[in-house]
């Protein structure tokens, strides 16, 4: 755009918004010099029947064009579907990581606009708690360490109310305290800069029946946290006591409930959904 047409898109503007403006030279598109083709005076009648047959037209075209992507979709080999779904896949991936920064929050909730709870997805989760302990490994850094839920629970407490969303297509807010990834690196691994030196973290249940991988800047941002509480009260079974992973960044099915075992790699980590089809970043 040049800079006269900063003047003239300024000029529309300050034009008047009582007037009516007729076809001579105080109407927007003779300021902005666009292109436009007149037809000739129309009766009520025939402006009708001319939207009439360009409505139709236009419906027309675009059920055929509807079709043509239904049956061509329907013509595509499997392996034909499978690589464009991994390509918008891919891409949704590149922009996520494009637009991530620590600095750039999801927004936040008042407590009045908390939702009923739900429950949704038990894998995992089928065998009694046997411990409240998780365990965190990184054999580049230390060994494996036991790590308690008392031990959690002293490091700084964080809350939020933010959107939890299901790949499904609902959501509810919901309040969670907790304590954030990043501090939990500070304490098993102090003085490491974990983004650094590991590009993903896979977490999973006790009986490794559900598990998820993470990109390791997601897992590191202000938002993701450890939960031990939903809505004010300690966390139930279903909701994934002891201890369950919380993150607005992503889908509900990679924040797994009731972890066991949390592991960093530089290699990217087996993801239970991702290996059912779905996409392995689940970013939003």
């Amino acid at each position: 755009m040049s800079d006269n047409d900063d003047i003239k898109t300024d000029e529309v503007r300050e034009l008047p918004s009582n007037e009516t403006w007729p076809a001579g030279r105080e109407n927007t598109a003779n300021i902005l010099n666009e292109p436009r083709e007149l037809s000739e005076p129309l009766s009520e009648v025939e402006a009708k029947r001319a939207m009439f047959r360009r409505s139709r037209r236009g419906f027309i075209v675009g059920g055929a064009a509807a079709l043509i992507g239904i049956f061509g979709w329907r013509w595509m080999s499997n392996e034909t579907k499978e690589m464009l779904l991994r390509g918008t896949f891919e891409i949704n991936r590149l922009i996520s990581e494009s637009l991530y920064s620590p600095k750039r929050l999801a927004p936040e909730f008042p407590p009045d606009k908390i939702s009923p709870e739900r429950v949704n997805g038990m894998l995992g989760l089928e065998s009694e708690i046997e411990s409240n302990d998780i365990y965190v490994s990184d054999p580049g850094i230390s060994e494996m360490r036991r790590v308690s839920l008392a031990q959690i629970k002293s490091l700084p407490r964080t809350e939020i109310i933010t959107e939890l969303k299901c790949i499904e297509g609902w959501s509810i807010v919901v309040q969670w305290a907790g304590v954030r990834f990043s501090d939990l690196m500070n304490y098993v691994a102090p003085g490491k800069n974990i983004p650094e030196i590991r590009d993903y973290a896979s977490l999973s249940t006790p009986d490794g029946k559900y598990f998820v991988g993470w990109d390791i800047e997601s897992m590191m941002h202000p938002q993701t946290i450890l939960a031990y509480e939903m809505n004010g009260k300690p966390l139930t079974p279903e909701h994934g006591a002891p201890l369950r992973l919380v993150s607005p960044l992503k889908y509900g099915i990679k924040q797994l409930k009731r972890i066991g075992a949390i592991e960093l790699t530089n290699t990217r980590p087996r993801d239970y959904w991702g290996e059912q089809g779905y996409d392995w970043y689940s970013g939003h």
